[in-house]
């Protein structure tokens, strides 16, 4: 089992809680980091580990600073649960530096929110769908802990 999971969060995500809440729902980021903490812990008890993997949330609205964290997850070969956001539809430097990962056989599952075929068209295309090892999408924050159950149980 992995020791640490890199939780990374896109633009505008930092807003949860206060942005859309008819779309993203009313829980902020800490929210999130609470649930997904001890769904990790809960985990480790269950499977008789003595410590629960370390979860590593983070958010930026830096396309730059998004990439460096990718680039961090391949050197020090950690899993990720990535919601592009916006860079989802566009960010072809993000989607290079997400192949490294899938290069490395490193698990990136790409998460969203809310379901973005059921949205505006250009919501449509990943561009981050291809090289990550699955996709989870719409289930509210329940789609990152259900990243969150895969990479656990890998």
């Amino acid at each position: 089992m992995a020791h640490r999971i890199l939780v990374l969060n896109g633009p505008n995500l930092g807003r949860l809680g206060s942005r859309e809440p008819d779309v993203y729902g009313s829980a902020d980021l800490e929210s999130l980091r609470s649930a997904l903490a001890e769904d990790a812990e809960r985990a480790a008890r269950g499977s008789g580990d003595s410590a629960p993997v370390s979860i590593d949330l983070r958010q930026t609205d830096d396309e730059a600073e998004l990439i460096h964290w990718l680039h961090e997850a391949v050197d020090t070969r950690t899993p990720v649960i990535l919601n592009p956001a916006a860079f989802t539809h566009y960010s072809y430097g993000l989607r290079d530096a997400a192949a490294q990962l899938h290069t490395a056989d490193i698990p990136l599952v790409e998460v969203h929110i809310s379901n973005p075929h059921a949205r505006e068209r250009f919501r449509h295309t990943s561009v981050i769908s291809g090289v990550a090892t699955g996709v989870i999408a719409g289930f509210g924050f329940d789609s990152y802990r259900l990243a969150l159950h895969y990479l656990l149980t890998r």
